[in-house]
């Protein structure tokens, strides 16, 4: 059988070499319009920042290696340029012959990827605008600012690429500052994860301008000015992370069937609705476990596991791929944040009577030497107690954390199974209740109203109706009334039954054993801060911290 490959980098690759180890008697050609076929997309940032030394590492295969390595026919600097599904076979143009050539084909594999998207504004083609999506644009960038004494630079586009650039830019010592034009940074995550991942960075120097609309790019053949709707702002560089577009124009012109967003539509077995063409990568839309939903997931692990199914599915061994969950994580100066499943947001527009719990823990022992705090916000259909998703940040270890609940929820886990899991435990690596075990029971706790939690935004829209109590170990907010809770065992003098109390600690902890105590003695609407003086740092500035 004849199987022609469009495309390489994650998805094509893959496809094509675990094609050739189900079935070696498969002719198996790869495609495509550049000369790398397999590079580290997601290294073009730590390349920029130096933390990848040297741009050959980028290269994860050469042409060369990959066909020895694969017996797969690699064909570079060749274009695709038509499908005819009639006659099953691919126009395309040779780039350095300057002809054209024609690949026949049984089966055909588009995983032509997805292009940076460039805004239509003015002064976009100046020197000194990159992108971030190929070996070359990450080489471009740090070449530039190694050589051209690079002092400011704007990086336009709030997701993973633009932060990584924006993080990788400041620690080689270029003023950085970030455009959004959403309100928050970070899609995919709830707005009280990215609001305190922008105020991490704006601590760390990182200027972050969210809710700014980049309108213009100024400058005399090179950049020198930026300006949004809001501001004007001197750049010595621009870096635009503003999206990418799946490359699907083949794919339409011969009729193939899109997505509203003009990716490839697939069924569970990466078939298009021609029974002979399949389309792998950023290039096409799969399906959220959880909702059943189309979804989107342009990322390196999607596509290689996306490639790996079709493979069997060609050499006749049919593999679904049953979908994602949106998993993904970043690393940002000295916090890292990861998500999997649904945002509260996207349950609720799903119709799930939602829960969900901020609250923060140690990665490990308290006690042992590296431990860093994280904060895990655990969300689930408070009917069910089915698992729907997480969000986990901080300076500590998140990526164990998250991959738990993920392989919970692709199990359609409750928060119950959730609490006695047996995981792994010594002081190096985790707390005697692992973290996830111990969001699990605030969540359940507070679904079963053992515990009444309140969140900062919802204080602030009623704060003349609370008092607030600080049941810290020992006193922190200025002017707030001190509980010790060693003490407490009784009516607390200044505290009413019928009064609405607030209690606030560090973390939430002390403050739910106050809470415990006071419904004892009789007081009938109290409340505990969710994610305590940790997650709400705001409340500290606003009270002043001692």
């Amino acid at each position: 059988m004849n199987v022609l490959v469009i495309g390489g980098v994650a998805a094509g690759t893959k496809t094509a070499a675990k094609l050739k180890r189900e079935n070696r008697d498969f002719n198996v050609t790869l495609i495509t319009k550049g000369e790398n076929i397999s590079y580290a997309g997601c290294g073009l940032p730590y390349y920029v920042g130096g933390v990848i030394e040297d741009k050959s590492d980028l290269i994860v295969n050469t042409p060369k290696s990959f066909s020895e390595l694969t017996q797969v026919e690699v064909k570079t600097s060749v274009e695709a340029l038509e499908i005819d599904r009639d006659k099953k076979i691919v126009k395309a143009f040779d780039i350095q012959n300057k002809e054209e050539i024609i690949f026949n084909y049984d089966k055909l594999v588009i995983a032509t990827g997805a292009d940076p998207i460039k805004p239509p504004i003015e002064g976009i083609d100046l020197e000194g605008v990159y992108y971030m999506r190929t070996p070359d644009d990450a080489i471009a960038v740090r070449e530039v600012v190694e050589t051209n004494n690079v002092k400011r630079a704007v990086v336009v586009g709030g997701g993973f690429i633009g932060l990584e650039v924006a993080e990788n830019l400041h620690e080689m010592g270029v003023k950085t500052t970030l455009v959004e034009a959403m309100d928050h940074i970070m899609p995919g995550f709830d707005d009280e994860v990215s609001s305190y991942v922008e105020n991490e960075l704006i601590e760390n120097g990182i200027m972050v301008l969210t809710g700014e609309r980049l309108t213009s790019i100024e400058g005399d053949e090179k950049v020198s000015k930026v300006r949004t709707d809001k501001r004007a702002m001197k750049a010595d560089m621009i870096v635009m992370s503003v999206g990418i577009r799946a490359n699907s124009n083949i794919a339409e012109t011969c009729g193939l069937e899109l997505e509203a967003n003009k990716t490839i539509k697939v069924n569970e077995y990466m078939q298009t609705n021609d029974e002979n063409i399949y389309a792998v990568g950023d290039c096409v839309t799969v399906k959220n476990i959880l909702s059943g939903k189309p979804a989107w997931s342009p990322m390196g692990s999607s596509a290689n596991k996306e490639g790996r199914c079709l493979a069997k599915t060609l050499a006749g061994k049919k593999t679904e791929f049953n979908g994602v969950l949106g998993t993904g994580i970043v690393k940002l100066l000295n916090l890292n944040a990861a998500r999997t499943g649904l945002t509260e947001k996207e349950a609720l527009n799903l119709g799930y009577n939602v829960e969900s719990v901020l609250v923060p823990i140690d990665d490990k022992a308290h006690y042992y030497p590296d431990s860093k705090m994280i904060i895990i916000k655990l969300i689930s259909d408070k009917d069910n107690k089915k698992v729907l998703g997480a969000q986990v940040f901080g300076e500590g270890n998140v990526d164990k954390h998250i991959d738990v609940i993920s392989t919970a929820i692709t199990f359609n886990a409750t928060i119950n199974d959730l609490q006695n899991l047996d995981l792994a435990y010594a002081p190096p690596f985790s707390t005697a209740i692992h973290p996830v075990g111990h969001a699990a029971n605030v969540l359940l706790n507070k679904i079963d109203g053992d515990v009444k939690t309140l969140r900062y935004e919802e204080f602030l829209n009623n704060q003349e109706s609370y008092k607030l109590a600080d049941v810290n170990k020992t006193p922190q907010l200025e002017g707030v009334t001190y509980i010790d809770l060693a003490q407490l065992n009784g009516k607390i003098d200044g505290f009413e039954l019928d009064d609405k109390i607030l209690l606030v600690c560090a973390r939430g902890k002390r403050a739910y054993l106050a809470y415990n105590r006071m419904k004892h003695f009789g007081y009938k609407d109290v409340q505990v801060l969710e994610g305590g003086l940790a997650l709400n740092k705001e409340l500290n500035v606003e009270l002043g911290v001692n």
